[in-house]
């Protein structure tokens, strides 16, 4: 099990855009999916071969990974995303190596644990920076958990976001809620695309900015934006999120239709520009 921790790091580097205390919220939330990283890399111990934890394993590495460095934690990204490869490769190998995987498995914990919750040294204050323009300075925070304002029932969401790491999920609904949008957020893919059909989107100035992350339990991004460009062709405007930002990957989708790639970890304040960009305000 993992030690607690007496007090939360202070912020590393930039701070993304963040307002205050949701760094620490994220923090807490991430000592519960090491913890839970750390239990997959006991029942390594116990079986090497154990596929289920394995896959387990991958996945949660795959949502740390697509969400530590958006707020300001880029090494532990880093580290998460070497977790996912070596999870990927004892399921496509899986005879290599199982003796070894458990203490493979906690050496990465120890190493996330690091990056997450290891205070760092007190840095300079850096050197004077000219202010952002009004459009890219961070919006002042609202209350964390006040729910977005009710749209009157025939406005149309400008924005619809798909995505299953909720850590990720929160950060950007709070920005595109603090900048005022019109937002849906769904968090499982088949359930996402069932209630995408049924939106009416008649009325709008230009269709919705669908926001779709590729990795999705149950139903992935390209399944959902396949079935949707064959039923109602045009009805959303897609950008897929990833952490699988290769240019095989990029051209896979924009080549299928999509708009644009956004890829993880990303900054909130630079999504918010693109999403200021797309929507058009």
């Amino acid at each position: 099990m993992l030690e607690p921790v007496s007090s939360l790091p202070p912020p590393q580097g930039d701070d993304f855009g963040l307002p205050p205390g949701v760094r620490d919220e994220y923090l807490h939330g991430a000592r519960d999916q090491l913890g839970a990283i750390a239990e997959l890399a006991e029942r390594l111990i116990a079986a090497g071969d154990d596929t289920a934890a394995i896959e387990e394993l991958r996945r949660d590495a795959h949502r740390l990974r697509g969400s530590a460095g958006s707020f300001g934690f880029p090494q532990a990204t880093v580290v998460a995303g070497e977790l996912e490869d070596a999870a990927k490769a004892w399921l496509e190998h899986p005879g290599n190596g199982v003796a070894g995987r458990g203490q493979a498995a906690r050496a990465f914990v120890r190493r996330l644990a690091a990056a997450l919750f290891t205070k760092q040294a007190t840095a300079a204050p850096p050197p004077a920076e000219r202010a952002l323009p009004p459009h890219l300075a961070a919006p002042s925070p609202p209350p964390l958990h006040t729910a977005p304002p009710q749209a009157e029932p025939n406005d149309v969401p400008e924005v619809i976001v798909v995505e299953d790491d909720p850590a990720l999920a929160e950060l950007l609904t709070f920005g595109l809620e603090a900048r005022g949008y019109r937002f849906l957020h769904f968090r499982n893919g088949r359930e996402a695309l069932d209630l995408l059909k049924k939106i009416d989107t008649r009325g709008s100035r230009q269709p919705p900015l669908l926001l779709l992350d590729v990795d999705l339990p149950a139903l992935d991004g390209y399944s959902i934006f396949e079935d949707l460009q064959q039923e109602c062709p045009g009805k959303f405007r897609v950008v897929f999120t990833t952490v699988h930002g290769s240019e095989t990957e990029q051209l896979r989708g924009l080549e299928a239709g999509a708009m644009d790639y956004m890829v993880k970890p990303m900054s909130l304040r630079v999504a918010l520009e693109k999403i200021r960009r797309w929507v058009g305000r």
